[in-house]
């Protein structure tokens, strides 16, 4: 890998990044496809036409259906689903928080249920970048604990230092990996993952110390479970000037347009969100004048595109009432049409990002794009 930061303005900055899979221009956004796929029927060509830089799927979930064996048997998940760009898969780390009905945390690792079928599951560092080796991710996510952002300090310092535990274990496995003859991706990148919740003094002492493994990449986790995003933003300002400044820098699970500015002006890469694709599955579209309702009434007779100049497919052949119809209807066109226009407008504002970092008036671009998205948006 080769990282290389371009242009920065004030603790914002725009790299470039050159990975095995292809090259990543920073600030970027990963869309989300868990299971290998956008939901919404949103396919990889369609990726490409939106601009995709980088797509991110689960490995707990392609650990679970169709088995990261057979996707290993078919070629790693590139081939798998013709995608040629980087993919970053996660560690199932989270779903160490989100199916915490389901799971069991031990030193060696975690013991789940499945939520298909409820067999048992074991996943620990090992068996977590086992899974991500066959799957052949450009970018491996180290297996971590997220536990919730307003968790008992107690809790969270023993959880955290359970998770450097991993990541130690992680590296040594991944390391080990990337050196076996029948490995597919003998590159593969691994990233570690900051927790501590809430709590400043533990944050910074988790980047300090996850800092000095020499890692490819580093990620913020543990945020948008629970807290303010005031909360969000006070642990972005104490946690990143300690991590490495000449690596990718990742906020896991954000988010809002917002949430993305407030983040890139403090100093983040790397972002990814169920946030368009799911809103737009319920007909909540982006534009630059704000979320629009594709379900309200007043959209019945709209002849307009869901926003005037947008590139997207939708927005060049249909209008809003069409769209509106579709989903009225509950036809997945619809759905497919909203996902595209969200997923091609947050593209969209990452590149404009870019530029306007590299071109010195990112603070202007921030305080205009939030008070034209916020100041008319319906009210959802």
């Amino acid at each position: 890998m080769i990282y290389k930061v371009i242009a920065k303005q004030g603790n914002a900055k725009s790299a470039h990044m050159k990975t095995v899979h292809g090259e990543v221009e920073t600030p970027v956004f990963m869309n989300v496809g868990t299971v290998a796929a956008i939901k919404g029927a949103v396919s990889t060509e369609d990726l490409r036409d939106i601009k995709t830089q980088v797509q991110l799927s689960n490995t707990y979930h392609l650990h679970v259906r169709p088995g990261d064996e057979i996707v290993k048997k078919l070629g790693g998940l590139h081939r798998f689903m013709n995608w040629d760009r980087p993919i970053l898969t996660d560690s199932g780390g989270f779903q160490v928080f989100s199916l915490a009905g389901l799971r069991k945390i031990k030193e060696e690792g975690v013991y789940f249920n499945s939520h298909i079928d409820g067999r048992k599951i074991f996943m620990g560092p090992e068996e977590s970048m086992q899974i991500q080796s066959n799957l052949a991710s450009t970018i491996a996510m180290a297996f971590d604990e997220c536990p919730g952002a307003l968790s008992e300090r107690e809790y969270i310092e023993q959880s955290v230092q359970r998770t450097s535990r991993w990541l130690v274990r992680c590296k040594d496995k991944i390391d080990c990996l990337n050196k076996l003859e029948n490995t597919i991706n003998k590159n593969q990148l691994l990233f570690g993952i900051n927790q501590g919740g809430i709590f400043e003094d533990i944050r910074i002492r988790h980047a300090k110390e996850i800092s000095q493994m020499n890692l490819d990449g580093y990620a913020i986790g543990g945020l948008a479970v629970g807290e303010s995003h005031e909360e969000m933003y006070n642990i972005l300002d104490a946690v990143v000037p300690y991590l490495p400044y000449d690596k990718p820098t990742y906020l896991m699970g954000v988010g809002t347009p917002a949430n993305i500015l407030e983040a890139v002006e403090r100093g983040i890469d790397f972002f990814d969100c169920v946030y368009p694709s799911r809103n737009g599955r319920h007909g909540h579209v982006y534009t630059d004048s704000g979320k629009l309702n594709l379900f309200n009434k007043k959209y019945e007779l709209d002849e307009a595109p869901i926003e005037d100049g947008c590139g997207c497919m939708a927005c060049r052949a249909h209008s809003r009432a069409y769209i509106r119809h579709l989903l009225k209807a509950g036809e997945m066109l619809g759905m497919r049409l909203c996902v595209l226009h969200n997923l091609y407008f947050y593209n969209k504002m990452m590149s404009e990002i870019r530029d306007a970092i590299r071109y010195g008036d990112f603070k202007e671009y921030k305080r205009v794009k939030l008070k034209s998205m916020y100041d008319r948006q319906d009210k959802i």
